[in-house]
């Protein structure tokens, strides 16, 4: 029974190491120009924005509440979220410390 029980464990582990990979890579800019981001205030929010926001927190160790978020604005993973909730995410996101 413990050698199930560690299988489980490794596989919720790598689960998890997936789950990050993919928020940092996601959060990696492809073919973008090196400037600034504009600021979320007046402005819309863009889905890369929100992508390196939610990288930077999960590489920070905020992998659970990541997800949790993006539970809580109806998705699975950030393509699925419609970008008209973008700003409420990126607020969320910048509230975890």
């Amino acid at each position: 029974m413990d050698k199930v029980k560690l299988l489980l464990d490794v596989a919720s582990d790598l689960r998890k190491l997936a789950d990050s990979v993919q928020a940092v890579a996601d959060g990696i800019p492809v073919n973008e120009p090196d400037q600034p981001a504009p600021k979320s205030e007046g402005k819309t929010v863009t889905l890369e924005q929100v992508r390196a926001v939610l990288a930077d927190k999960s590489h920070d160790g905020f992998t659970d509440d990541v997800r949790v978020l993006l539970e809580k604005h109806g998705a699975k993973k950030l393509s699925e979220i419609d970008p008209a909730n973008y700003a409420a995410l990126l607020a969320d996101a910048e509230k975890l410390k």
